[in-house]
């Protein structure tokens, strides 16, 4: 199965791809895509929770949703409002999802309070791919 999808953190592309899952007994299964409908560099604060997680996005790229409308793929998923107001049709999708998360990064509060936020955002991403899986 192929995955996109239009957020603006990088945090669901790499945990999926990266099988630190309990379904990890598929690995060969899925391949997933990131996209922003604008994007951005990668935040500070997403590769610090990431890495937290022994997961490494210290290198990854923010590319645009626009790279991959012609596309052919299983799910198309979008994870904040912005994104689903603004994504491009994906005509070559069979299946479009939209699950709405907050944007951490613009969350205002101390240091800490952000990257708890951060924190707070990937594990809900995560509990998020885990049920999608499971279809």
């Amino acid at each position: 199965m192929r995955f996109t999808s239009s957020i603006v953190i990088f945090i669901s592309k790499k945990i999926l791809n990266d099988h630190h899952l309990p379904l990890n007994l598929y690995p060969d299964k899925f391949e997933a895509y990131s996209a922003g409908t604008h994007p951005t560099s990668v935040n500070l604060l997403a590769i610090q929770v990431m890495q937290e997680i022994n997961i490494d996005i210290g290198q990854s790229k923010s590319k645009s949703v626009n790279e991959f409308v012609n596309d052919y793929f299983d799910y198309v998923v979008t994870v904040c409002d912005d994104a689903k107001e603004e994504c491009p049709i994906f005509p070559n999708a069979k299946i479009k999802l939209h699950q709405s998360f907050e944007d951490p990064s613009t969350f205002d509060g101390s240091e800490e309070e952000k990257l708890n936020k951060f924190r707070e955002i990937r594990d809900e991403l995560k509990e998020f791919i885990i049920k999608l899986l499971k279809i």
